[in-house]
């Protein structure tokens, strides 16, 4: 219950506070105050970011004022005491001494240590959207200018009021499907984009307290608002002075989603088909640092070995660009901090590509969380690319790259594979891949590009007739702002069913459009991405080492659910790590390195 506590402050953290008060109210310091490697989140003032705060020696003249005691005569008559024969008195002069304070200015050379900025490299702004951390700050005035890291890469010092500080920034609307039969709920947290303390750093979001506002609904121990009856209700994000409050709303109609699944598969000839296990895949990890001797110089190029035609060269996939190493500092341990090269799916959108990043591993927990990361194309270098979290680039050409990226926060990412994107927008169908088709809701995210920050989030649910038969996507393909294309296998019947998920406001409709009568790969390998080609109306799935071509039939072009090839890649045990199309164009994409290639003469 640590979330939704009273709020009340401990003697260690009142101490904590005070003597960071004071800390960052004294004298100046000439060495840096470590801290633990935090995440620092941009405001939106923009300050200038300097190559170095040091503290040097100078000499400078000094102004001295003394005073003297001087001493000075005047002449002064003096009345003698005989008289003239006329009666008058007469005077002399004499001489008296007397003394005067005079101040004395003077000049000498004094050695006194000053703070001096290094050269001035960029301002704040150009960071607003890139991951931004640090482990230590300075005091210069009673000011504290922390040391950054920006997407990896050490950069220099700024003033900590170019962050956000004591702010939350959450979902400002959800909106959840009426499902009696889910057992868990909505987790709060999924509404947080980011909350910070009073010098800007991230605060995790178990720390942040959730209260909730409602006559119908409430929100659990662990942080869960149930969706099993309609209601509304007002979430409230609350840390230290940092303040948010979201708007939760679970729909009316409790049979919204309930469809029927009952499209004839089509059937297939395919032999018997399997592929190499995940776990006997490439082993790499992703590194935290990245040298000359890392970075891919070199283009790869599969051809497919083998085919459903026969013919050994029907396809050829080609690297167009390798992802940075990482995108965040060296020891960046906990998971909030670290943007892992481990991208799990691709979405292109005409020269826009976004990626769902999660660490090694993690994509296979239930609230799987990770970055997702944004790629303007039209300034993409194939291989330089690979260096920004090094100094190995120039200054300027490193923050030519950075104003092409954006990280979005820490959010749920699900199984990662389910992205897709339009102009505005990027979604993700946040399910987990381990769920063994629960009746539980599916969770839609979406993402504004111009931040990557979310925006809004919905749950839809898709039963075949009843919660007995339900429908979880790990893995499907956004087709415009209310439509999404979803793939389905059903493992009892060997098939793959395809659906057709349309939003009309807040509601969802589900369809079932076509179906292949075959399990594609004999022995049980998981999907590693899907997605629909609109020019040639297929769909293509990917398992690790295999493409599988398959007619849509949604503007009659193919026969739904018809197999129309398929290609094996030998990629040296590299699994396909999601699938996107823009156009008559495909891409896939690899890891160890993390590389996207462009597909040829597939579509011919």
């Amino acid at each position: 219950m640590r979330r939704f506590a009273l709020g009340m402050m401990t003697s260690a953290a009142l101490m904590a506070g005070l003597a960071s008060q004071v800390q960052a109210s004294s004298k100046d310091y000439s060495k840096s105050t470590k801290t633990d490697l935090v995440t620092k989140i941009m405001g939106n003032k923009s300050y200038q970011v300097y190559s170095s705060l040091k503290l040097e020696e100078v000499t400078k003249k000094v102004k001295t004022k003394t005073k003297e005691k001087k001493k000075y005569t005047v002449k002064k008559k003096v009345a003698v005491k005989k008289k003239s024969k006329k009666g008058k008195t007469k005077y002399k002069t004499v001489k008296q001494v007397k003394y005067k304070w005079v101040t004395k200015t003077a000049y000498k050379n004094v050695k006194k240590k000053e703070w001096k900025f290094g050269k001035k490299l960029t301002s704040s702004a150009d960071f607003r959207y890139a991951h931004v951390q640090s482990k230590s700050y300075k005091v210069k005035g009673g000011k504290r200018y922390y040391y950054i890291y920006v997407d990896g890469r050490p950069v220099g010092y700024v003033n900590e009021k170019a962050f956000a500080l004591s702010k939350a920034n959450v979902v400002s609307q959800v909106s959840l499907v009426n499902n009696p039969s889910d057992s868990v709920g909505f987790n709060a947290e999924d509404a947080i984009n980011y909350v910070t303390d009073q010098h800007g750093s991230l605060v995790d979001n178990d720390s942040v307290e959730i209260s909730c506002k409602s006559a119908e609904l409430n929100i659990s121990d662990t942080g869960y608002v149930s969706s099993c009856k309609a209601g509304t209700a007002v979430l409230t994000f609350k840390y230290g002075k940092a303040k948010a409050t979201s708007k939760l709303t679970v729909r009316g109609d409790a049979k919204e989603g309930i469809s029927s699944a009952d499209v004839t598969p089509v059937k297939t000839d395919l032999p018997e088909i399997e592929t190499w296990s995940a776990n006997d895949g490439a082993r790499l990890s992703s590194s935290s640092t990245i040298t000359s001797k890392d970075a891919v110089s070199s283009s790869h190029k599969y051809w497919a070995t083998k085919t459903m035609s026969g013919n050994a060269k029907g396809a050829d996939i080609e690297t167009i660009f390798y992802h940075p190493a990482v995108l965040s500092a060296p020891g960046s341990s906990n998971l909030e901090a670290k943007v892992s090269s481990a991208v799990q799916g691709i979405d292109f959108y005409d020269n826009d590509l976004v990626t769902s990043n999660l660490d090694l591993g993690q994509a296979d927990n239930w609230e799987a969380r990770g970055h997702m990361v944004y790629y303007n194309m039209r300034k993409v270098k194939k291989y330089n690319w690979q260096l920004i979290p090094s100094k190995m680039l120039s200054f300027n050409t490193w923050l030519s790259y950075i104003k092409n990226i954006k990280v979005s926060p820490y959010m749920k990412l699900g199984h990662g594979q389910s992205v897709g994107s339009t102009k505005k927008y990027v979604y993700v169908l946040a399910n987990w891949n381990r769920s063994n088709n629960w009746s539980n809701s599916q969770e839609l995210i979406r993402v504004k590009k111009s931040t990557m920050e979310i925006d809004k989030i919905w749950t839809f649910k898709v039963w075949n007739a009843s919660a007995k038969y339900p429908r979880i996507f790990l893995n499907a393909d956004v087709i415009d702002d209310n439509t999404l294309l979803a793939l389905f296998h059903n493992a009892s019947k060997h098939r793959y069913e395809y659906w057709k998920i349309s939003r009309s406001g807040d509601s969802f409709k589900a369809k079932e459009v076509g179906a292949t009568g075959s399990d594609l790969i004999s022995n049980s390998a998981e999907v590693q991405g899907f997605v629909w080609n609109s020019a040639y109306d297929v769909y293509y799935i990917a398992f690790n080492d295999y493409l599988f071509k398959i007619g849509a039939g949604l503007d009659g072009k193919t026969d739904a659910g018809k197999l129309l090839n398929y290609y094996k890649f030998d990629t040296g045990r590299r699994e396909f790590e999601g699938l996107s199309s823009y156009g008559p164009e495909l891409y896939v994409n690899l890891n160890h390195p993390t590389e996207t290639l462009k597909v040829n003469h597939i579509t011919k």
